[in-house]
């Protein structure tokens, strides 16, 4: 990767952390990612006109990753529900590189070079070691977990599709518009359909913060789509994962949760993984 691509990653992987922490920052979930979603769908409604729209080819793609992009949501909210951010965060967002590898290289033909498969495993032991701080001292909820893992495999779903989705659509803008407008729609009506009475009211406390959240959630995916035209899916996936040591630190800072030693530890494997994956010699 070049350094643009790389700073972009890392850019979207500060983003999406902030995104996710705003939505475990809303009490009521379905709230949440209601106007995480619906926001996003605004947003993708306003930048459609003025961005071409994407190619044949792309479509496919695109509603697929809208429909596993719907599974992500209501996934990550069980997730948030049932266990602390800085568990539920590290957890499905570091068991997604590991199956993107494989999903790239199965579906891509994209196989990582020796030095990137090294540093690709090093970022995930280390993601796996910044969740897995967080159970200790405390018997594993299963359902937390569970919910977590399977949060992960959306993503990997999701990261292969869109990555080659973005590259047949001819327009990486227009790609992450129609995305967001398609599926940002999803979520709202069936919340609705939940709860039609009082809906507006529910949602005007969180309003403004939502909103925000659903502006970090598309500026971070368009950073990742971009990155995903001029790189590998295998590494910007690790490498946007980088974000887990931006949550344990939110979930440190503000959820009153515990860091520790041995995430540091973890962190620094994390590091050395990237430094791996960006080798070129």
């Amino acid at each position: 990767m070049t350094p643009l691509v790389t700073s972009a990653v890392l850019l979207a992987a500060v983003t999406h952390a902030l995104w996710n922490a705003i939505a475990h920052r809303i009490t009521d979930k379905l709230v949440g990612f209601t106007l995480i979603a619906g926001g996003g769908a605004l947003i993708g409604f306003a930048l459609a006109p003025f961005t071409a729209v994407p190619a044949a080819g792309a479509w496919p793609y695109l509603l697929g990753s809208a429909g596993i992009h719907v599974a992500y949501y209501l996934l990550l909210m069980r997730s948030f529900r049932l266990g602390d951010f800085g568990q539920a965060y590290p957890l499905a967002r570091g068991s997604a590189p590991l199956l993107v590898t494989v999903l790239a290289a199965l579906v891509a033909h994209e196989v990582p070079d020796a030095w990137g498969a090294a540093g690709i495993a090093l970022c995930c032991l280390g993601l796996t070691g910044v969740a897995l701080w967080g159970l200790r001292g405390r018997r594993p909820d299963g359902a937390a977990v569970g919910a977590a893992l399977a949060t992960g495999l959306t993503i990997a779903a999701y990261t292969v599709v869109d990555g080659l989705g973005v590259r047949a659509s001819g327009s990486c803008p227009g790609y992450i518009a129609w995305l967001m407008a398609i599926q940002g729609v999803v979520l709202p009506a069936w919340a609705w359909s939940r709860r039609r009475g009082g809906t507006a009211a529910r949602l005007r406390p969180s309003a403004a913060l939502g909103l925000l959240g659903a502006a970090l959630s598309v500026g971070a995916y368009g950073l990742v789509l971009w990155a995903q035209t001029r790189a590998d899916l295998a590494p910007v996936s690790a490498l946007r994962e980088s974000s887990i040591l931006v949550g344990a630190v939110i979930g440190a800072l503000f959820f009153k949760e515990r860091f520790g030693t041995p995430r540091i530890a973890a962190a620094g494997l994390l590091v050395v993984g990237i430094g791996l994956m960006l080798h070129t010699g």
